[in-house]
This record gives C-alpha cells, sequence and structure tokens, in this order.
C-alpha cells in the first residue's frame, strides 16, 4: 500500500512539474475518438513538440492545487487528456481546433495559457490567432506599404522632372 501511494505521489510531482514549465496546457475530452485518431493526434502533437498525456483526474487536482491553478479543478470531470506545450503557448489549441474540425469527438474543456485560466469558448478564440510567423509578416508589409509608396511618388517626380529638363 505504501508502494503505491508513494508512485502517486511522485506522479503528482511529475504533473505538478510539468504544469509549472509548460506556457500552456490545455485539457480536452477525447471520448469516442478511435485508436487511429489518437495515434494520429499524438503523432501530431509529438511533431509539434508537445507532450500529450492522459492522467487520472484525482492526480491532475492534486498538481493543479499544487500549482495555483484552482480554476481547473472544476472541469476535472471525465476522461481527460492534457497537452504541454514548452514553447508556443498558442500551438496545442492550433492543433487541437484543427484536429476536431475533421473528428467532432475531440472538444476543448479548459486550460491555461501563461498562467491564466482559459474556459473552452476562450480556447476556440485562442487558436483563430494567426502563428507568429504570419503576424510579423503582416506587421513587415504594413510597414513597408507607405515605404513602397513614398519610393513610387519619388521616382514618379524625379521622372516628371527629367521629362520637363529634356523638353525645355
Amino acid at each position: 500500500m505504501k508502494k503505491v501511494i508513494a508512485i502517486k505521489q511522485e506522479q503528482v510531482l511529475k504533473i505538478t512539474e510539468k504544469l509549472k514549465n509548460s506556457t500552456s496546457a490545455v485539457f480536452v475530452d477525447y471520448r469516442g475518438l478511435k485508436v487511429e485518431e489518437l495515434t494520429e493526434l499524438r503523432k501530431i502533437f509529438r511533431e509539434a513538440g508537445i507532450e500529450y498525456k492522459v492522467y487520472k483526474n484525482t492526480l491532475v487536482r492534486l498538481a493543479v492545487k499544487n500549482v495555483g491553478m484552482d480554476e481547473l479543478v472544476k472541469d476535472l470531470v471525465g476522461p481527460n487528456a492534457v497537452a504541454f506545450s514548452y514553447e508556443d503557448p498558442v500551438v496545442p489549441a492550433r492543433i487541437i481546433n484543427d484536429f476536431a474540425k475533421k473528428h467532432k469527438n475531440l472538444e476543448f474543456k479548459m486550460g491555461f495559457v501563461e498562467g491564466t485560466y482559459y474556459d473552452q469558448a476562450k480556447l476556440s478564440e485562442l487558436a483563430m490567432v494567426p502563428t507568429r510567423e504570419v503576424l510579423i509578416a503582416k506587421l513587415l508589409s504594413s510597414l513597408n506599404a507607405p515605404l513602397s509608396n513614398f519610393a513610387y511618388l519619388v521616382k514618379a517626380l524625379s521622372e516628371k522632372r527629367e521629362s520637363e529638363e529634356q523638353s525645355a
């Protein structure tokens, strides 16, 4: 009995560390997914550097309380899986959202992103945010447009002045 308790305490410590070290943790309800679909989802997560695990709710409740994320406890009902991201906090939500479009049985439950609680609706919104690279590209193109227009204006004025000088 003591050995079982020690194993569970060790698991709680591992989950606690994962929660502390991750930039986001997104919980999903995976009921109804077939084994092949779950295997495909795990592969997508692995390729993206996301850790996807299924834990007992009682262990997760203890770990969540250890890190002060008590908001998550109320939603830890039924089968849950969690996707931990240690770099880009939006990636798990984006992957889950894309996967759920084809597999209706996968649903957001709740999570946290950079220490903030997100419910199902907020996670869905977060998943729609463009990637960092897309946002940077949009910013650069919006900064580049006025400069390009200015360059065309200067060139047009220069050409106009040259044509006036040649005709005079």
